[in-house]
């Protein structure tokens, strides 16, 4: 069985993830014993011209520590995507040139980059009051700063609760059900996310721009985020290991505190201070790609249901804690499995693969339009629409694509006997060898 705890190391990933940029970008130890940033892991990837001095002057003037580390580096263009958490300018606009610094070197060939605030204009202005803020723009002159809002984690739970309450109340007609799916937002909430994450996409992709996503603290909307915009630009993200890697890399390593945000089932009607349904909207989102674009996934939809139980609850040691600091002191390497070790068995995968798969590596471009996005029913309405007639026609699609596999094997093996045999029947004069066919094209007669 592979040891899941050591699949998806930074230091093993950091080849495939920058290509040949590594003469630009490097990997840092500044975090060491997590002296430097809790929920940081102890190793992350910097620009190269940055030194270590550089990146602790630029974690004291982020919010927990989280100074700008690269999230994604696209190859087409050599746009990257960072993330942080957000300066602490407070209502006097402090400033700190190590940070500026660090943003600077971090830009591509283009030499120019947007700053994605994932918080609403006023609650911005509000965070500076408090001692956050925005970062000014005539210190960050390179970068242009747009809020791109997605809905507060303290308000996520409340639109679920919502959506939970209307899924499971059997006395609903059609307009009430509506009405109150609307209510809820949940549906909102995705579009929000998909939204800001098609836009960093379209930055990265096609208008040349490097980007940095924050919003407060940089666990939540910041993750969502920057792991979407990969999915969307990156082929390797939409393959079983690929995906898995992308939550090790941007969820688990990066510090979303699992612990405190599913401290609950999703399903329980109360929540606790820091609980909200983060992981579980990221989930919703990539479903609703993966239904526009159903052969551009390796995995299928029981995949993502499975990732969203054990999020909440799982006899595996993924999940649980809040960071790779609490991960390491509680020993859960050592102590529990990882929920890699059990799902990548080859008997246990297979149950998760995608029958109408096509490995491509275009960019997909996912539409956000409200007759686009529908609800996640195969987990909202999972005890009320019975899934047998979809389960049962997953299963015929998988049976005639294994058929078409072996008719297709088998094709092959007849073209390769019907040429040993041609070739036997001219090596002994039986047949003769093909002569080529040249067609009596007539002269055009000149008007």
């Amino acid at each position: 069985m592979e040891d899941g705890w050591q699949a998806f190391l930074l230091e093993t990933e950091v080849t495939r993830m920058i290509g040949s940029a590594s003469d630009d970008w490097r990997l840092s130890n500044v975090n060491k014993n997590y002296t430097i940033c809790a929920s940081y892991p102890p190793t992350v990837i910097v620009p190269k011209s940055v030194d270590d001095e550089v990146l602790c002057q630029s974690a004291e003037f982020r919010q927990h520590n989280r100074f700008p580390v690269l999230s994604y580096y696209h190859k087409h263009s050599g746009n990257v995507i960072m993330r942080s958490s957000q300066p602490m300018t407070g209502p006097n606009g402090k400033r700190c040139r190590a940070d500026e610094q660090l943003l600077n070197s971090s830009l591509g060939k283009s030499g120019r980059g947007f700053i994605i605030d994932t918080r609403q204009v006023s609650h911005a202005k509000n965070a500076q009051a408090r001692g956050g803020g925005v970062e000014p723009d005539v210190n960050y002159s390179m970068w242009k700063r747009i809020h791109q809002p997605i809905e507060r984690r303290q308000y996520l739970h409340e639109s679920l609760i919502k959506l939970i309450e209307a899924c499971i109340d059997p006395s609903m007609n059609s307009d009430k059900w509506l009405s109150r799916l609307e209510s809820s937002n949940w549906l909102a909430n995705v579009k929000d996310v998909l939204t800001c994450a098609c836009f960093v996409a379209q930055c990265v992709d096609k208008d040349n721009y490097s980007i940095l996503v924050h919003g407060s603290e940089g666990l939540d909307s910041t993750l969502q985020v920057t792991s979407l915009s990969q999915m969307i630009l990156d082929h390797d993200c939409r393959t079983v290991r690929g995906f898995e890697a992308l939550i090790e890399r941007e969820w688990l390593q990066m510090g979303h505190p699992f612990q405190s945000r599913c401290a609950k089932s999703a399903f329980a009607f109360t929540k606790q201070k820091f609980e909200a349904p983060v992981f579980l909207l990221f989930l919703d989102c990539v479903w609703q790609i993966w239904q526009q674009f159903p052969c551009s996934f390796e995995f299928n939809e029981d995949f993502l249901l499975m990732l969203s139980e054990h999020a909440y609850s799982s006899p595996y040691g993924t999940f649980l804690c809040n960071n790779e600091q609490e991960r390491q002191k509680f020993k859960l390497s050592s102590r529990t499995t990882s929920l890699w070790s059990y799902i990548n068995i080859p008997e246990v995968i297979g149950n998760y693969i995608n029958p109408l798969y096509q490995p491509h590596q275009a960019v997909l471009w996912p539409s956000v339009a409200p007759q686009s996005l529908c609800l996640w029913s195969g987990l909202f309405l999972r005890f009320q629409v019975d899934p047998s007639p979809q389960s049962d026609a997953w299963d015929e699609i998988t049976k005639v694509k294994e058929q078409e596999k072996q008719l297709v094997s088998k094709a092959s093996r007849l073209r390769r006997q019907l040429y040993l045999l041609e070739k036997e029947a001219i090596d002994t004069e039986v047949l003769l060898p093909a002569v080529p066919c040249f067609t009596n094209i007539p002269e055009m007669t000149p008007q």
